[in-house]
């Protein structure tokens, strides 16, 4: 096990800003990872994972003709998980194969071209191609890359963060959002129902007509000690809702009863994760998902969450249709980019 960092080579990765994990995965280096990488071991994913249990998250179909059981289904998985899976869900498999496809042909092209669309330095927004992402408390280094761009609606959207290479880039992402704003439009008007709301009320707090599709794409390379790192350490979403097509490759896992469990990979599911603003909004009758990301030793996984997420001035807070002298508010109401700074920079709500 080969943990120091043994060459100049390594001992450049304190610079993180510059040097991408893609990077540091490519090069040889007999074995041997930072050690910024290197978790302690109540985090280790070798040590803290169930073994041979793969969590069966609940499954939906969302083309079941009864919609009073699609409606149960989604609430009862809201409350109980804060995380679902569904299927037949309307988005063809060939939209999501070339969502794939795209993404991965952008991480494969040189590093040079990669780094065009950059993240700049010190800017606010999350938009671009970068490695650091959030502060951690111990100084830890997640085994990932990224891609930031919003995708909907199009009076938000900066073109500048899409890859101009490939060619169809562009093209195959619009067309799934065009699909994927039918499935986000399902899951609110369900939830809200299920709160006791008309089926609009939810989307109408939310303010439909201006919530932000936020794209990320993650890749997380081979590492040649998969059981010392993550990829995402443990977190819930900040956003109302998270809608995530993965690779092949196992890696998303979720906290049950306070256990870490590799949830099981559906070819062509979505996977749902409820996120604080819809906890929120709620009043904690939906529950956000905390859940982390192991990596694989021989082979690239990737992602692609879209969070859908209020502007940054919006104010969100508890809905008032379900507040009483019974039922107080559980949340602070505040503007989206205060509670996004004080997440991002692990500072209390």
């Amino acid at each position: 096990m080969r943990i120091k960092e043994a060459s100049p080579f390594l001992r450049r990765v304190r610079n993180m800003e510059v040097l991408r994990v893609q990077t540091i995965a490519s090069k040889e280096n007999d074995g041997a990872i930072p050690a910024i990488f290197v978790r302690a071991e109540t985090e280790q994913p070798g040590m803290t994972t169930v073994k041979g249990v793969n969590l069966e998250v609940p499954i939906i179909d969302f083309s079941n003709p009864n919609e009073e059981k699609v409606l149960h289904e989604i609430v009862e998985a809201s409350r109980e998980w804060g995380m679902f899976q569904i299927v037949n869900h309307e988005i063809p498999s060939d939209v999501i194969r070339k969502l794939q496809s795209v993404g991965k042909e952008f991480f494969e092209l040189p590093q040079e071209e990669k780094e065009l669309i950059a993240k700049p330095a010190g800017s606010d927004s999350l938009e671009g191609y970068g490695t650091k992402l959030q502060k951690e408390i111990n100084g830890k280094k997640g085994w990932v890359d990224h891609l930031f761009h919003i995708v909907w609606p199009p009076s938000s959207i900066n073109y500048h963060f899409w890859p101009k290479n490939p060619s169809s880039y562009r093209e195959v992402n619009e067309e799934y959002c065009k699909y994927l704003r039918g499935v986000v439009d399902k899951l609110f008007k369900s939830m809200s129902k299920g709160l006791g709301l008309e089926e609009d009320e939810l989307k109408e707090v939310a303010n439909e007509e201006e919530m932000l599709y936020l794209l990320k794409i993650n890749y997380y390379p081979p590492c040649p000690l998969p059981d010392l790192v993550l990829g995402v350490p443990p977190h819930t979403d900040m956003s109302y809702l998270t809608i995530l097509v993965p690779n092949e490759v196992q890696g998303l896992q979720a906290s049950r009863d306070g256990r870490w469990y590799d949830v099981k990979y559906v070819p062509n599911a979505l996977v749902i994760h409820v996120g604080d603003q819809m906890e929120i909004l709620s009043n904690g009758k939906y529950k956000a998902v905390f859940h982390r990301t192991t990596v694989n030793k021989d082979k690239t996984r990737m992602s692609w969450p879209v969070f859908i997420e209020p502007k940054a001035e919006r104010e969100v807070g508890p809905h008032p249709k379900l507040l009483n002298q019974d039922n107080p508010p559980k949340y602070k109401t505040k503007k989206y980019k205060d509670y996004a700074y004080c997440k991002l920079n692990k500072i209390p709500q």
